[in-house]
């Protein structure tokens, strides 16, 4: 078993930075895929920001230019950097983590809230 343990969310103004750190422990075999979705109230989970094993990252559109992610594969890390923060960028950020040829695994949320 895989467990996710995320920090770093919190209160910021518009145009402020956060950044999210997740760290993986456990049964660790081999990661694949490490990733940060997100929720706002009454919306569908999506996906902010998705980084593979080859670091190759791809990024929702509307984070494109202003999130980073990043991870320290030594660590079994995952970063997301987020830049010139918007309110609509508010929402519980999770942690995804998929290794290969066993599960996938979900941190416990780490709220983030863009407010004047």
């Amino acid at each position: 078993q895989v467990q996710l343990v995320e920090s770093g969310g919190g209160l910021v103004q518009p145009g402020g930075s956060l950044r999210l750190s997740c760290a993986a422990s456990g049964n660790i075999f081999s990661i694949n895929v490490m990733a940060w979705y997100r929720q706002a109230p009454g919306k569908q989970r999506e996906l902010v920001a998705a980084m593979n094993s080859g670091d190759s990252a791809r990024y929702v559109d509307s984070v494109k230019g202003r999130f980073t992610i990043s991870r320290d594969n030594a660590q079994n890390t995952v970063y997301l950097q987020m830049n010139s923060l918007k309110p609509e960028d508010t929402a519980v950020y999770y942690c995804y983590v998929l290794e290969n040829g066993r599960g996938d695994y979900w941190g416990q949320g780490t709220q983030v809230t863009v407010s004047s």
